[in-house]
């Protein structure tokens, strides 16, 4: 009998791997791709790791794939921003066993700086790009594209969106086809096609480009490109999850729906849009396959409908598909009244967060602060307000640095969490110390990667397969830097970071402050919460306690008799007891709740 389960995308991404015969998988955590190594993981047939960041994953599996073993890389799309090198060298040796680098794009960035489209990195690079339109294409297309890779001798993008990462849908199970070789296999030297030298480089270009030729006359009869004729009034060109939203709109067009979106098969396109009225593309994001339609001279239409910007959904489509008049009004479906006067919810730092009393402080000192990618981001909302760049993995510090070579007055930090330190953060501290700034950069280690779901790093001690490893030590790694002026302190400890902090701008040289407490949400933490209370005797509603932004800290319903202000209340549900609301009440009235229950006894 035939086993079906539900999978979401990632998941089916990282059975479609263990059936295929992968062996080797690496990555860097990221929304929405995160799932696919946590899954795959749990298959101990195949070595999966975190990698510190997406440029050494990809050349770990390249050198898999190299040595002659089925690999794969994942990586979210601004992943791929960090990868490219590895990407382009890959497409120009290509290798002795398949590669695929699966690539998740984040249209309308639920969790992203950016929605940048990645198929034109498959362009640039000359590599195949499939698309899956659920999870069982999740699935399977992981399997073909690692036996295109073997056919055409390169790699092959698998590109994910967040839809399909995260939306759950039967899959058909398989068994794993590969079978595992009595004996290590040998290394296959070949000096010409894997020693990218400028004279190797040039004969290996022709060879790229014939690749290309090839893999497009593929395209024509591959079994993911396939028509679906209905009425011949309206054809529609689309691929991934847009497919799904175009077939709910327009259930009686005709389709051509592509399961590769580079290279496009032309000749089937010529043919499809000889059979239809008018041709019309839907596609997430870029007008990449409407353009690559119109260079071969076709009419046709794409964002001239749909929007460039954000997340299609079937609303969208059928909103501009009316609009557009492709079809009447009537079949615009009722919706109720929006809400009314729902409060805003803005994502904040969860309660007991050990980066809230960093931000305290830096506010205090009034800090120029050159932000990062991570939890720590929340801090630029308020009331903490407290971050004044964001921009990519790794660039706080070397951000600080122009600003303290600019010679800015204010004085100034960068803040730079644990598992993005590794990532990217260390060649711009010895950038740091290199250049000799005074540059004072704050590693916030909260013990785990935590932004995606608390995943391992080269700190934590453990692996992605949870095996014991050395835990790299940020106050040696920054000393062989050439750092001089590094502490460390924990950040429940306001106090502690604040005579730090000090120390490390009035010092002469960069300097290094390491804020140390692990995750309030990890299991360790967890343990120890302990809620605090307001007395409402002491509290007269100044308000400070408000501005460390702490979800937990709420205005009650009572006012203080003298000042009219809002008394505050903590929710003990929600409080994990890290103090940082008490140091800062001047009045000294939160303290622990069982502390004040016992006084009031």
């Amino acid at each position: 009998m035939t086993q079906k389960a539900l999978y979401s995308g990632n998941e089916a991404v990282a059975r479609g791997a263990y059936e295929a015969g992968v062996r080797v998988a690496a990555a860097y955590p990221g929304t929405p791709s995160t799932e696919i190594l946590e899954n795959l993981a749990r298959y101990d047939a195949v070595y999966s790791e975190w990698s510190p960041n997406e440029k050494v994953a990809l050349d770990v599996a390249i050198g898999a794939a190299y040595a002659g073993s089925r690999a794969m890389a994942v990586m979210k799309h601004v992943g791929l921003n960090v990868a490219a090198d590895a990407f382009f060298y890959a497409s120009m040796t290509g290798m002795e066993a398949g590669l695929v680098i699966v690539c998740a794009d984040d249209p309308n960035m639920f969790s992203s700086q950016n929605e940048q489209d990645n198929r034109h990195y498959a362009k640039f690079a000359r590599v195949p790009c499939l698309e899956p339109s659920d999870s069982q294409e999740a699935k399977d297309l992981v399997g073909v594209a690692l036996e295109l890779s073997e056919r055409f001798d390169g790699p092959v993008m698998l590109r994910l969106t967040t839809r399909i990462s995260h939306s759950n849908a039967l899959v058909e199970l398989g068994e794993r086809t590969a079978q595992e070789p009595a004996d290590p296999p040998q290394y296959r030297i070949d000096r010409s096609k894997y020693v990218m030298v400028p004279g190797n480089a040039r004969r290996r270009h022709p060879i790229v480009e014939e690749r290309v030729r090839q893999v497009k006359a593929y395209a024509e009869t591959f079994s993911a490109n396939r028509v679906e004729m209905g009425e011949r009034s309206l054809g529609i060109v689309t691929g991934g999850v847009a497919y799904q939203y175009a077939k709910e709109v327009f259930p009686r067009a005709s389709f051509l729906k592509l399961g590769m979106t580079w290279p496009l098969p032309e000749a089937l396109i010529r043919d499809f849009a000889a059979r239809v009225e008018r041709l019309i593309v839907v596609e997430e994001l870029d007008p990449m396959i409407e353009e690559e339609i119109r260079l071969m001279g076709i009419p046709v239409e794409g964002k001239s409908i749909f929007p460039l910007c954000g997340e299609l959904d079937p609303s969208v489509v059928r909103q501009c598909a009316i609009q557009a008049g492709l079809l009447p009004p009537e079949t615009a479906p009722a919706h109720g009244p929006p809400a009314q006067g729902l409060p805003a919810r803005p994502p904040l730092l969860c309660p007991g967060c050990p980066h809230r009393g960093v931000f305290v402080t830096t506010n205090k000192l009034k800090l120029v602060v050159s932000g990062d990618i991570g939890c720590y981001t929340l801090g630029f909302l308020p009331p903490l307000s407290a971050l004044h760049t964001c921009g990519c993995m790794g660039a706080s510090i070397g951000q600080a640095h122009g600003v303290s070579k600019a010679g800015i007055a204010q004085k100034h930090v960068a803040v730079i969490g644990d598992s993005t330190f590794f990532h990217t953060g260390m060649p711009a501290l010895l950038n740091v110390a290199y250049n000799q700034s005074d540059t004072v950069v704050l590693i916030l280690d909260n013990r785990t990667t935590a932004m995606t779901g608390h995943q391992q790093h080269p700190g934590t001690g453990r692996t992605l397969m949870e095996q014991p490893t050395y835990a790299v030590e940020f106050e040696a790694l920054a000393r062989a830097m050439g750092i001089e002026h590094v502490h460390t302190v924990d950040p429940y400890d306001l106090g502690a970071v604040e005579r730090a902090l000090r120390a490390c701008l009035d010092a002469e040289g960069p300097a290094v402050v390491i804020s140390r407490r692990e995750c309030a949400l990890l299991p360790v933490a967890r343990a120890q919460w302990m809620a605090l209370a307001v007395d409402e005797e002491r509290c007269n509603g100044c308000g400070l306690c408000f501005q460390v932004g702490c979800p937990a800290i709420v205005r009650s319903s009572r006012l203080d008799g003298k000042t009219g202000h809002a008394i505050a209340w903590i929710d003990p549900m929600l409080c994990t007891g890290c103090e940082v609301c008490a140091q800062v009440c001047a009045r000294k009235a939160i303290s622990l709740r069982d502390e004040m229950a016992a006084e009031e006894a």
